[in-house]
């Protein structure tokens, strides 16, 4: 999920890192009205948007990164990575909990309910967002394949 929000695997891997620090450290806190993984998750999605706020000048794009040597076939990796910036760029467009439920529901494969919990809004806001945040990614998907 970390990696979604900050579109940059390196500064995901530092927000993980701080959530399982802040987990850790408040696992005395933890009331067990939801799952452990819905806590840790909401934890995990407070940090990273905490961590885009802060950072966003600095924040590097996938395909700005270098590549590693000896990797796949050239031609594939550029049409992937034109789809990637695709889907990136179109996720880009939508506000940050349409895309914060578009990540958990489509990467984490959570239930409307586990991320109604996650994010603290109730499960039809879950649903709306869904639908509208499918179409706007749908919309803008399709219009660059005209």
């Amino acid at each position: 999920m970390a990696n979604g929000i900050l579109r940059n695997p390196t500064l995901a891997e530092d927000a993980v890192q701080e959530t399982m620090i802040k987990a850790w450290q408040g696992l005395g806190r933890f009331r067990g009205e939801s799952s452990m993984r819905t806590w840790v998750l909401r934890i995990a999605h407070n940090t990273a948007i905490s961590m885009l706020r802060r950072r966003r000048e600095s924040v590097m794009a996938p395909e700005d990164m270098p590549e590693l040597a000896g990797g796949p076939d050239p031609a594939r990796s550029s049409a992937a990575m034109s789809d990637l910036r695709e889907v990136r760029a179109a996720l880009e467009q939508l506000d940050e909990l349409s895309r914060s439920v578009v990540i958990l529901r489509e990467v984490e494969g959570m239930t409307y309910a586990e991320i109604a919990e996650t994010l603290e809004v109730p499960v039809p806001t879950v649903k709306t967002r869904l639908l509208r945040a499918r179409k706007r990614l749908a919309g803008a998907i399709g219009r660059k394949d005209r």
